[in-house]
């Protein structure tokens, strides 16, 4: 066999993309859409973000890859006073445009459930989670604890000078 032989030899193979992957892409490429406040997960991961901080981009992101198409599903939280054909179109133009990319897939199927609509206000405060308020609440009590520490010293002090001048 001569050693240029192997220049036209065809290499077997397939590239392929876990779910996951896909479900990373949609969720980073619509985080920044204006009107949308947060894609909803469901009951169990929503219960499990209110007690850690998690920022997990494929949660609440359903998809079905196959090996030249990929269909999406996702249930979503608008603002207030936006509207959501808006938000539907801006998602989808995103979803197509970076889907296609990274991965050569195309999107064929978009199914965005509105669940919940909320004001940015409203959702932010939502987004406490219990971590979030332990957090704060060690912070109070840390600052209370050295307000408390540095009063009992003062008091100590003018006590100190106090008794010196009664007694000579």
């Amino acid at each position: 066999m001569e050693k240029g032989s192997n220049k036209n030899q065809v290499i077997k193979g397939d590239l392929t993309f876990d779910d996951k992957v896909i479900q990373k892409i949609v969720g980073y490429s619509i985080e920044k859409i204006d009107g949308l406040l947060g894609i909803d997960a469901g009951f169990i991961a929503n219960v499990k973000n209110k007690l850690v901080n998690s920022s997990n981009p494929t949660e609440g992101v359903e998809v079905e890859v196959g090996k030249e198409q990929v269909a999406v599903d996702l249930d979503i939280i608008t603002e207030f006073g936006k509207d959501a054909r808006t938000i539907y179109q801006k998602i989808q133009e995103l979803v197509k445009t970076k889907i296609m990319e990274m991965t050569g897939l195309e999107l064929i199927e978009l199914n965005v459930k509105v669940v919940d609509i909320q004001t940015a206000r409203e959702f932010n405060k939502n987004q406490v989670t219990l971590q979030d308020k332990a957090g704060d609440m060690g912070q109070t009590i840390k600052d209370k604890t050295k307000d408390g520490y540095d009063s009992v010293k003062d008091n100590l002090a003018d006590n100190s000078e106090n008794r010196g001048e009664r007694v000579k």
